[in-house]
């Protein structure tokens, strides 16, 4: 129970600490937009730490942070090999594989009335299939190792990229065209330096979200076949052994390299838009 009620102090220390921060006269300094958010992570680690021992819930339910903490320490080889398979070959090649290919294939679509009207339907109806539909089929036809996972991971990112460039290809507007026009610009030309770049925020709205996509169809697709390693593989092995504090040391870096990938591609996106309204702010 002590331990229940410190948890419970420390979140509402923490509470007010954040409240204080957020309107403060340096509330819109970058160190305090970076300290809110870790005071929060670190009060839901502490909460679920007093929580979990002070109710004594058993490690197969929930494990405590510090025992998922210790059991990361303990695997820290097989871990890696697990993010190399999953992460480094499945989502990394399939996030790049898929997401050129829509790049691509939005030009085509672009220059192609008939593919606009055709194709987009369909990737519609594609991107709608559920995963746990098309992953065992791409495992049978790939194999079992990183390739079809790979595969998975083309086939979620392909049409959420595609959308969000052909949007992209399209915002700029009539005058900026007809201006390219008058400098007797050709199709490639206005792609290039006009096009494109316009379309660079939708381009980047694409790669955040085919970023989440790629570490989740990677790993769901190793439920349905893979080696003796991987984070999929992993979670769905110690799930049937109860190795509940491995299952969480498998999300626990899953989590980080999702939030990493997300927070690397967010920083390109800052250096490549400067110029747009979304980032003039920041």
């Amino acid at each position: 129970m002590t331990l229940i009620i410190g948890a419970l102090v420390f979140w509402a220390a923490a509470w007010w600490l954040n409240i204080w921060l957020s309107n403060s006269k340096y509330a819109g300094t970058r160190a305090v937009r970076l300290a809110v958010p870790v005071i929060f992570g670190i009060t839901i680690l502490v909460v679920w730490e007093g929580v979990v021992r002070g109710l004594e819930v058993p490690k197969v339910i929930l494990p405590a942070p510090s025992v998922i903490a210790v059991k990361i320490s303990e695997t820290l080889t097989v871990l890696w090999g697990d993010f190399v398979q999953t992460f480094v070959k499945g989502a990394l090649s399939g996030f790049f594989i898929g997401c050129s290919a829509a790049v691509m294939t939005a030009i085509l679509i672009d220059r192609s009335p008939f593919l606009q009207r055709g194709l987009l339907p369909v990737g519609n109806f594609i991107a709608a299939l559920p995963i746990i539909g098309t992953a065992p089929i791409l495992v049978m036809w790939f194999g079992f190792d990183w390739q079809s996972k790979s595969a998975v991971v083309v086939v979620m990112v392909f049409f959420p990229m595609l959308v969000n460039t052909v949007q992209g290809l399209a915002s700029s507007d009539s005058m900026q065209r007809d201006l390219m026009k008058t400098y007797s610009a050709g199709y490639w030309q206005t792609l290039f330096y006009l096009r494109l770049p316009a379309a660079m925020p939708f381009i980047f709205n694409g790669l955040k979200i085919a970023t989440t996509l790629a570490l989740i169809g990677a790993i769901v697709a190793e439920f349905f076949g893979s080696p003796i390693r991987g984070m999929g593989f992993r979670i769905s092995t110690e799930v049937g052994r109860l190795g509940l504090d491995m299952v969480w040391a498998e999300i626990t870096v899953a989590a980080i390299a999702g939030s990493s990938f997300y927070g690397i591609v967010a920083l390109i996106e800052k250096g490549v838009t400067f110029w747009h309204p979304s980032q003039r702010g920041s």
